[in-house]
């Protein structure tokens, strides 16, 4: 009988989990803001899964600054996970690419990898770039055909390599994208410039923006004012709409730059494998950037669904562990 698995990728703003039977499931957590609250969390998380005989876990939330160190953060959500597990036997992904038990589990943040095994899988005969952009940052993977080949393994090592690129297409704030160039304040978010260009859908529900006010295109323009120390009565839905065509610009730029680093050096890629909920800012690099228009480009949400690419790195270490076996 095949091993039924719930993958969970505890991150520091998201809780994601999918199933090996297809099925995901993404919400917001500010994990920073209430770490006692993850367990509560986890446990309505997994009670909208279905069944399963272990749980593969990876995470990023041990990076939040509500925990001292990274050993203790990893500590805290092994705990978390313990606490909604019953006896079902958890499996932690490991930067050492494969699964270790919770009692060896130490810094963690080895999603990225996992995901990486995952198109190794699916393109085991290519020398594949994969680009996974998420609301807060962007992993870039060389995967020489079917084995991930990073340069670095730990953050600050893959951060130096350009493995590892801060910029996302929700969390980021423009000014950490735009510097002198605008307001250094909390004023508006990357989030603000795709919802004002319509590459984000409006939602109203979600109030998870930089003034607490919903993500729509209006108060997206508000934002987006804020940052030129103007409001909407002084800024333009003109003027708008290019600071947010900037701000884009100097963000996809950035990755560029990171894409070559990583490339360098390396056989020509043949494919480009784009993910995450920020899919679009690698699909619109390469869509704009010869050197990288040139190779075929596969989008996991056309692999995968929607869901599932959205939290294609939970479903990453459900199947993985679903075939257990130490992956070299």
């Amino acid at each position: 009988m095949t091993l039924q698995v719930l993958g969970l990728d505890i991150g520091g703003a998201n809780l994601k989990a999918a199933h090996t039977d297809g099925s995901a499931r993404s919400v917001a957590f500010p994990l920073w803001k209430n770490p006692r609250g993850l367990t509560a969390e986890l446990q309505r998380l997994v009670e909208c899964m279905p069944r399963h005989d272990r749980l593969a876990v990876t995470m990023t939330g041990e990076l939040c600054d509500c925990f001292a160190t990274k050993r203790e953060g990893v500590l805290a959500i092994v705990q978390s996970v313990r606490g909604i597990s019953g006896e079902t036997p958890i499996r932690i992904w490991s930067t050492r690419g494969r699964f270790v038990s919770c009692e060896d589990a130490s810094v963690a943040a080895a999603n990225w990898l996992a995901l990486a095994h995952l198109v190794g899988r699916q393109f085991a005969r290519e020398r594949v770039l994969l680009i996974d952009t998420g609301s807060t940052t962007t992993d870039i993977v060389y995967v020489n055909q079917g084995v991930p080949e990073p340069h670095g393994l730990s953050d600050p090592e893959r951060l130096a390599s350009g493995e590892l690129v801060y910029t996302g297409v929700r969390r980021t704030p423009i000014c950490a994208v735009l510097g002198a160039e605008v307001a250094a304040e909390f004023f508006a978010t990357m989030l603000d410039a795709y919802l004002l260009l319509g590459l984000i859908p409006e939602n109203p529900t979600d109030c998870d923006t930089a003034d607490g006010r919903p993500a729509t295109h209006a108060f997206a323009h508000a934002r987006l004012a804020r940052m030129r120390c103007a409001d909407v009565e002084m800024f333009t839905a003109e003027e708008a709409r290019q600071l947010a065509e900037h701000a884009i610009s100097v963000q996809e730029r950035a990755v560029q730059q990171a894409m070559e680093r990583v490339a360098a050096g390396r056989p020509s890629v043949e494919r480009i494998v784009v993910s995450g909920s920020g899919a679009i800012l690698g699909r619109n690099v390469c869509a704009q950037q010869p050197g990288w228009s040139k190779s075929p480009l596969t989008s996991l949400t056309d692999l995968l669904g929607p869901a599932l690419s959205e939290s294609a790195c939970a479903y990453a270490v459900a199947m993985l562990a679903r075939d257990e076996r130490e992956i070299g």
